[in-house]
């Protein structure tokens, strides 16, 4: 326990201090208007009016349903008004919150403390997160990541002994989460993973010492995608009402404007741009235009990146069955994002890491 409340400090103070600057920050004049300082329902805080719209109007004025994200920044109003370091503050904590609530549901999933720690080191203070921590519209990155932690949280507690209630929670924290940003339509293919390793709930190699520290019963894979199905149904929902917003506001760009070919091509150019901004974060700034067509070389060679790295993690499996399912939950997360269905005119973005 004494190491566990050292390592949460540890993640606490270096969050807080690391993000301390931003008490300073002002809002910016890309995406806050739209989210906060010109949006007439949200800086006014609390109203009758501001709630039914957050909750009845499919999209605002230039961005999607998120209801629980809308009720957030009109608390902040009403505690800070227009008063940026407020709204900025909160970001913090709820970064700092969330990178403690990732160590603690890691420890008990694997049972690796100091792997455990030095995910959620990574996680709290790698400079891919800045865009996501220190810019107020990106609230909704937070908060959804805050019920995705959640709901593994809940989904350990129900691996462990599978009941109503608990099954009830999960899906709970996955609907909250929709709410806040639709990036949870993944989250049921990420339970998936889990029920693979490090829960063991099936598997095709034998366990680890980890695993036997963290025994979960095992269960058929026709079950684990049975119980998925709600989640994907809420999925399918989130994505129908988020796509139908998208084509109101214009943004969603049609095949004639960007050819399926150079969607694809920006995709694979996407993956390996965030490999090499995770291991060398250089050159980072918040919008990275799409060039609409990659250079073929360009293409080929992140093209093969990406098969050598799936070819390693897949003959790992046996002795690192965590490669693949970390390569698998990289690749996957980020399939809302690729550029395959082309929103706006970014080719990526930090925030999307």
């Amino acid at each position: 326990m004494a190491r566990t409340r050292l390592v949460c400090w540890a993640l606490l103070l270096g969050t807080l201090v690391l993000y301390a600057p931003v008490r300073s920050h002002e809002f910016v004049n890309y995406d806050d208007p739209d989210y906060v300082t010109a949006n007439r329902f949200v800086n006014r805080g609390f109203t009758g009016q501001g709630l039914v719209w957050a909750f009845t109007k499919i999209h605002g004025e230039s961005t999607y349903w998120h209801p629980l994200t809308w009720l957030s920044h009109m608390l902040d109003c009403q505690l800070f008004g227009l008063n940026p370091a407020g709204h900025h503050v909160i970001n913090v904590l709820l970064h700092a919150v969330n990178a403690l609530l990732l160590f603690l549901v890691f420890k008990q999933m694997t049972g690796a403390f100091w792997q455990s720690a030095m995910v959620a080191a990574v996680f709290a203070w790698h400079p891919l997160q800045v865009d996501t921590v220190a810019w107020v519209a990106e609230r909704k990155n937070l908060l959804s990541a805050f019920f995705w932690i959640l709901a593994m949280a809940s989904y350990v507690r129900y691996a462990r002994r599978p009941n109503l209630p608990r099954y009830s929670l999960i899906l709970l924290c996955c609907v909250l989460g929709l709410m806040c940003k639709p990036i949870l339509v993944v989250l049921p293919c990420v339970l998936l993973l889990l029920d693979f390793w490090p829960l063991r709930r099936w598997t095709l190699v034998p366990p680890t010492r980890h695993d036997t520290e963290t025994q979960f019963p095992h269960t058929s894979a026709g079950r684990l995608i049975l119980e998925k199905i709600p989640f994907f149904a809420f999925a399918a929902i989130s994505s129908v009402i988020t796509i139908v917003a998208h084509q109101r506001l214009g943004t969603m760009r049609s095949a004639e404007a960007v050819p399926l070919s150079d969607r694809i091509a920006n995709a694979l150019v996407s993956y390996e741009r965030y490999l090499r901004k995770m291991i060398w974060p250089n050159d980072l700034c918040v919008f990275y235009p799409h060039p609409g067509g990659w250079p073929i070389p360009l293409v080929a060679g992140s093209t093969l990146l990406l098969v050598v790295v799936s070819a390693v993690v897949i003959w790992k499996i046996r002795r690192a069955p965590y490669l693949l399912v970390g390569w698998l939950w990289f690749l996957g997360v980020l399939v809302p994002y690729n550029g395959l269905v082309q929103a706006g005119i970014q080719a990526m973005a930090d925030r999307f890491a």
